[in-house]
């Protein structure tokens, strides 16, 4: 039986969400999806296209969500419908929403910067380089089985989250004399939540095109929407 994608992109143009997005749409066709592509999440208050759908790729930064859309979607996914995505465009939605924010499990706080002495004005200033840590569970869970810790020069994001979610792999911001915290923080970088019948899956690495297609990025989220989707 063919299973049904809803592909939802929109929002910060900074994410590139179209692009972003139609890189994974012959992956998703390669293994039997039929995909419906919405320039917004207003599609999720169908509820006839929720019930249909077996997985939610969302690409959509910031914006906002109205509230029956976000009921149609928290819905949809207690049913089962699985609901993944990368970065700012599934961790960093509807800031405005907290009802979003407890079904995702976690929300972007920032990214921090370089070294003052080395910003200046752009899109990189945020670019730091670090190590994706898998955890134990990581290290046997069928997302992230197989990989190894692996490095990106690209945001660090800083998550805020529940002890709810399941996180397969972290990563550490450190102490540094021009930022205000006082000891290293753990973020996690790759995590699962059971939500009812339905999946969630988040990977906070995808700022730009070329990290989506990092092989160790590009295996995770690959595995990550297979692992989300509903089972037929």
């Amino acid at each position: 039986m063919t299973r049904k994608a809803l592909v939802v992109r929109g929002g910060w143009e900074g994410h590139h969400p179209v692009e972003a997005t139609e890189l994974f749409l012959p992956f998703l066709h390669e293994n039997g999806f039929d995909v419906r592509i919405e320039d917004g999440p207003q599609v999720y208050a169908d509820p006839e296209t929720m019930n249909a759908t077996d997985l939610v790729l969302q690409s959509v930064t910031m914006s906002e969500i109205t509230a029956e859309a976000l009921k149609g979607l928290r819905a949809a996914v207690e049913a089962g419908t699985g609901l993944a995505g990368w970065h700012g465009g599934i961790a960093d939605s509807y800031r405005a929403s907290s009802d979003y924010l407890q079904l995702v499990g976690g929300q972007f706080a920032t990214h921090p910067s370089k070294d003052p002495e080395h910003v200046h004005g752009g899109e990189t200033d945020n670019y730091l380089e670090y190590t994706v840590e898998l955890t134990d569970l990581g290290r046997r869970h069928e997302i992230t089985q197989d990989i190894d810790d692996f490095t990106l020069t690209t945001e660090q994001y800083w998550v805020l989250h529940d002890d709810l979610i399941d996180v397969l792999a972290t990563t550490t911001h450190p102490v540094q004399p021009y930022h205000p915290w006082h000891r290293p923080i753990t973020s996690p970088a790759v995590w699962t939540r059971e939500w009812g019948a339905g999946r969630v899956f988040v990977t906070t690495a995808g700022h730009s095109l070329d990290v989506l297609q990092d092989p160790n990025v590009r295996t995770i989220i690959e595995r990550g929407m297979l692992w989300a989707a509903r089972a037929r």
